[in-house]
């Protein structure tokens, strides 16, 4: 009996070792694809939101590219994020279209971006999951645009 004192700990300290450190860094890894998929999803409703209410073509791609800028900087991610714009009900992959600012118009906003997963080589991750915000955008039917 006197030759196991002590062994529990050893056992169990290795045991949470196993465990934990596998678990801290899933937890890490989700935790960095959440917030990069939250960060797209706000910048396309943003960049939508800020297109629809833009008085000028020209205005709305300045005014877009500033919505996606600030939507990933309040998550703390660098200015990176592809921003497209399709014809609505179409997937993000389809061909891009030209948006109007003409009432009535309709379209979905697409912003995309690669995310690392945290200290993973990127010989190993390759590009890193890439994560895609849309948002459909209406631009009002009674809208008079200068």
């Amino acid at each position: 009996m006197r030759e196991d004192e002590g062994s529990a700990i050893i056992e169990f300290v290795f045991v949470a070792i196993v465990v934990l450190v596998p678990l801290v860094y899933l937890i890490a890894a989700v935790a960095t694809v959440q917030r990069a998929q939250l960060a797209v999803t706000q910048a396309a409703r943003d960049a939508g939101r800020a297109f629809a209410t833009s008085d000028t073509a020209d205005e709305a791609s300045i005014r877009v590219r500033a919505a996606v800028r600030l939507a990933l900087r309040d998550q703390g991610l660098p200015d990176d994020a592809a921003v497209r714009f399709v014809r609505y009900g179409a997937e993000c992959g389809s061909p891009a279209v030209a948006p109007r600012l003409a009432p009535g118009a309709e379209f979905t906003v697409c912003v995309s971006r690669q995310v690392a997963l945290p200290a993973v080589p990127s010989v190993v991750a390759g590009r890193g999951i890439h994560v895609v915000g849309q948002y459909v955008v209406h631009v009002d039917d009674f809208r008079t645009v200068g």
